[in-house]
């Protein structure tokens, strides 16, 4: 069998979405990434999630990928909107949201164009031949970015922290990236003159124009090798600005609504939310880590936004479910939980919407 062969058959697809690892206990003498006094959430060599769940381990995963109950994807699967071409600003009262694929949204607020966990490479992998690949051309092509003021970064799984991708950004925008703690070290092994700021939990930013970056909690976890399991931060951010406040979740498991609710009793409520409704099967292996539609539309109520675009779906197979599994299953979420459809928007590639102020919903 060559190479290829063997991941393809080991599912790296799934070792990916499990956090971009072969998830392999091994002892180390530090931590490659951060160096810090012990807090709640650190131990003094790695992260946690207080009072959470901790990811499973390797016999889990390999229990999971040869289990079978994966359902198939479509070679491609084209977005029906066309590449956008944004305006280089948004002013005013104005929020303009462009999805360029899985969680990679650029968000235009009081004059910032912001970038969500950009990716622009084909594969979401430490390789460059095997790995989770683009079914979709990414909503605005890299050329066609606006100047890029801030990228926010939730944590360095691979189809969040793509390093060729942040290479560009750097060379072309040098834009302010505010991360959780560690994940400064990976960034500047390729780009060392990018300007990041980082923080814990409870930290805050200032990215100008009267806009700050506050670093919150999130359910998840991080890992780039075998070796580096949890040893640099995860988080959500809520991005305060002169137009509304927005909550940007990565990934996250559901967590019993503990960080929603906290989000939302913090923050006072949101005009927009950006959350994860894909990448949650089998629920017996993703349920600390990934959160269904369904939890979603429940967190979109704790956290009281009054807006809500569902992204991290339909670019990059990383699990179980089908394509368009996440689409039906948020239907029937709205449904249940009693929000409006046109409140959540699980968006596509190159699709555009101007979100209306909290107190129109």
């Amino acid at each position: 069998m060559t190479r290829r062969g063997f991941f393809k058959w080991l599912g790296i697809g799934g070792l990916l979405a499990a956090g971009g690892t072969f998830a392999v206990r091994r002892a180390n003498a530090g931590n490659p990434y951060y160096s810090g006094p012990a807090a709640s959430n650190f131990d003094g060599r790695t992260f946690f999630n207080p009072g959470g769940a901790e990811p499973r381990g390797f016999t889990d995963l390999l229990r999971w990928q040869l289990g079978g109950g994966k359902e198939p994807w479509p070679e491609t699967y084209p977005s029906p909107f066309p590449a956008a071409r944004p305006e280089p600003r948004v002013n005013g009262d104005g929020l303009r949201v462009t999805m360029v694929g899985h969680a990679t949204m650029l968000v235009q607020i009081a004059g910032l164009n912001i970038l969500t966990d950009p990716v622009w490479s084909e594969r979401v992998s430490p390789f460059s031949f095997a790995g989770p690949y683009r079914r979709n051309a990414p909503g605005i092509a890299f050329d066609d970015l606006p100047p890029i003021d801030a990228v926010l970064l939730t944590h360095n799984h691979y189809d969040h922290l793509d390093l060729a991708t942040f290479d560009r950004l750097v060379a072309t925008h040098d834009p302010h990236i505010v991360t959780p703690l560690g994940n400064d070290t990976i960034i500047r092994q390729t780009a060392p003159t990018a300007r990041v700021s980082t923080g814990n939990w409870g930290d805050v930013v200032r990215i100008g124009n009267g806009t700050r970056v506050h670093i919150e909690p999130a359910h998840h976890w991080s890992a780039r090798g075998g070796s580096d399991r949890r040893m640099a931060l995860w988080s959500a951010f809520v991005i305060g600005t002169p137009a509304g406040r927005i909550y940007h979740v990565g990934d996250t498991g559901f967590h019993d609504g503990i960080n929603y609710r906290a989000a939302g009793d913090k923050h006072g409520g949101f005009r927009l939310a950006l959350l994860p409704i894909g990448a949650y099967e089998p629920r017996w292996f993703m349920q600390g880590q990934h959160q269904t539609p369904l939890e979603a539309a429940q967190g979109m109520a704790l956290c009281r936004a009054a807006h809500t675009v569902g992204h991290h779906w339909g670019t990059f197979r990383l699990t179980n479910e089908a394509v368009e599994a996440p689409l039906y299953a948020l239907e029937a979420a709205l449904q249940n939980v009693g929000i409006a459809p046109a409140r959540f928007q699980p968006m596509r590639p190159g699709q555009v919407w101007d979100v209306p102020p909290a107190e129109r919903s």
